[in-house]
C-alpha cells in the first residue's frame, strides 16, 4: 500500500515539476550565450570580432514584454559586441497567453542598441504576417537599417567587412544574388537572415551565415532530440554551428516563443559569437549545453 502511494506521488509530482520547468522557469529565464567560432577564411584583422545575434524576440509572448526587451538590450550592451544583427520575428501572432505589442514601442527600445560596426536588421515571417512595411518603417525610423536582400559595407578599426541581409525564406523574396550584388570588394561577408533553410543557396564566398527562426525547436529531449523544428530539413539546421563543405552557418535559438509558451532544455538566449581564425570550432557555452554538429560576388 505504501509503495503504491509513493508511485502515485511520483506519478503526479514528476509531470508537475516538468510542466513547471517547461512552461514557467525556463521560458522566463534569459542568459548570454557566448560561442567561439573558428573560420578558416577569417582575415587576421577580424580575429576576435564579437557579433551579437538577437533572434525571435516575439515581443508580447509570455515572459517577453517590453520590460524583458529592455533587459535583452541591456544584456547585449554589457557584452560589448562589435556588431549587432537582429534576425527577425519581432512581433507575435497567436501565441497562447501572449499579448500583442505594436512594433513602434519595440523599435524605440531596440534603438538603444549600439555597436562600433553598427546594428542591422532583417524581417521574419511573423513580421510579414503582421505588416512587414510597418515593422520595417518602425525600425528604420529609430535608426536601425533593415537590409532586405541588400548589403552594407561596415568599416571599423581594424576589421572591415560586408553584412548582407537576406529576406525571409517563407515570406520574402529571399534573393541571395540580389543581396550580394552590391558587394564590391574582397572584404569578408557575413550573411544574415531569419530562416536558415536558405543556407544551401549561400555561395562558398560568404564567410558566415547566421539565422534564427527555429527557436531550437523550443523543446529538446535527451537522446531523442527536438520533436518539432519548423524547417524543411528537420533537425539539420535546428541550432548552433553547422559546417557544410567550406560554408559555415550559425542558428541562434532566440529569446521568445511561438504558438505555445514552452521551452525545455532550450533556454532563451542572447547570442554572442566570437569569430576566430582557424579550421575548427569550440563552444564556450551554448544555448542547449552543447555545440551543434571571399571576394566580390
Amino acid at each position: 500500500m505504501k509503495g503504491r502511494r509513493i508511485l502515485l506521488v511520483v506519478a503526479v509530482a514528476v509531470p508537475a515539476l516538468l510542466g513547471c520547468w517547461a512552461f514557467w522557469l525556463e521560458p522566463a529565464s534569459l542568459r548570454l550565450e557566448t560561442l567561439s567560432v573558428s573560420l578558416e577564411r577569417l582575415p587576421e584583422p577580424c580575429d576576435g570580432l564579437r557579433v551579437a545575434l538577437l533572434a525571435d524576440l516575439h515581443v508580447g509572448s509570455p515572459f517577453n514584454g517590453p520590460a524583458r526587451l529592455e533587459k535583452v538590450v541591456q544584456m547585449t550592451q554589457e557584452a560589448e559586441p562589435d556588431l549587432v544583427l537582429l534576425l527577425g520575428d519581432y512581433v507575435i501572432r497567436g501565441v497562447v497567453g501572449g499579448r500583442f505589442v505594436p512594433p513602434e514601442p519595440m523599435a524605440r527600445i531596440l534603438s538603444r542598441l549600439a555597436a562600433p560596426l553598427g546594428v542591422f536588421a532583417v524581417l521574419g515571417n511573423h513580421d510579414w504576417w503582421f505588416d512587414a512595411p510597418r515593422v520595417q518603417a518602425s525600425l528604420e525610423s529609430h535608426g536601425i537599417p533593415v537590409l532586405e536582400d541588400r548589403a552594407a559595407r561596415v568599416t571599423g578599426s581594424p576589421c572591415d567587412l560586408w553584412v548582407a541581409g537576406i529576406s525571409d525564406y517563407w515570406e520574402g523574396a529571399h534573393d541571395v544574388d540580389r543581396a550580394l550584388a552590391g558587394v564590391a570588394d574582397k572584404a569578408p561577408v557575413i550573411a544574415f537572415t531569419h530562416n536558415p533553410d536558405i543556407f544551401p543557396d549561400i555561395p562558398e564566398g560568404v564567410l558566415l551565415t547566421v539565422a534564427g527562426h527555429t527557436h531550437g525547436g523550443q523543446v529538446r529531449f535527451p537522446l531523442v532530440g527536438r520533436p518539432i523544428v519548423p524547417s524543411e530539413f528537420g533537425q539539420r539546421y535546428a541550432a548552433g554551428h553547422v559546417r557544410e563543405g567550406e560554408r559555415d552557418l550559425f542558428v541562434s535559438t532566440g529569446v521568445g516563443t511561438s504558438i505555445l509558451p514552452v521551452r525545455f532544455l532550450v533556454p532563451p538566449v542572447v547570442t554572442l559569437l566570437v569569430l576566430e581564425s582557424g579550421v575548427s570550432h569550440a563552444p564556450i557555452a551554448t544555448a542547449d549545453g552543447r555545440a551543434a554538429d571571399q571576394g566580390p560576388f
